[in-house]
């Protein structure tokens, strides 16, 4: 599955509606305070999107964001384990929303270190560059992470999707092709015909 990010587009509803007919999977919502990543971007959309969302909490005040998005109704919620020593809290608040409830690591951050949430959660994210700016380039050293939570799923049953986050193209896909959701920014949205690379990533153009 594809998640094309709107981060390029912030409040552009005009483009954002255009996201919304482009025939994705998920609009991924990145949303920066400032302070857990130096950008800040918020994002507000129209009742009226047709497209699952999927938000993307790269913040501190954890608590305050996932209060603003919930109004979405996202499939999908993930937080950075970094931002706070208070993960499983922040599993069950989601999950009381009625909302699958995701953690996202950065670079840095090993796949052990989140071991005892695995069972809980919905869906893991793992950054494929550093969070909080996009265009960066893919760093390979991250595959092993994807391989790791995708062994670890089939040993034991586990329930959440694998998503990946950062540098995905036609020229890095395949090394994250257990993943169940790559996030696409600038390879889609910064072409003048966003449909034609969407569908050039599913591998549906000749």
């Amino acid at each position: 599955m594809i998640a094309v990010s709107s981060l390029n587009f912030k409040n552009n509803k005009e483009k954002m509606l255009e996201l919304d007919n482009l025939g994705a999977d998920y609009i991924h919502m990145d949303i920066m305070d400032g302070e857990f990543v130096k950008q800040v971007a918020g994002m507000e959309l129209l009742d009226s999107y047709q497209t699952k969302r999927e938000v993307h909490l790269m913040v501190k005040d954890i608590k305050k964001y996932i209060d603003i998005y919930q109004k979405y109704k996202p499939e999908y919620i993930t937080f950075h384990v970094e931002a706070t020593n208070q993960v499983e809290y922040f599993i069950d608040y989601i999950h009381s929303l009625g909302i699958k409830a995701g953690i996202t690591i950065n670079p840095h951050t090993p796949v052990d270190s989140i071991l005892p949430y695995l069972p809980k959660v919905d869906h893991v994210l793992v950054m494929t560059v550093e969070a909080g700016l996009g265009g960066q380039s893919f760093m390979p050293e991250m595959v092993p992470k994807v391989e790791q939570l995708y062994n670890l799923r089939n040993q034991y049953h586990y329930h959440y999707v694998i998503e990946v986050d950062g540098g995905i193209n036609l020229n890095t896909k395949d090394q994250v092709s257990k993943a169940d959701i790559w996030v696409v920014g600038s390879y889609i949205t910064s072409s003048e015909n966003m449909k034609e690379k969407l569908e050039s990533l599913r591998g549906t153009l000749a």
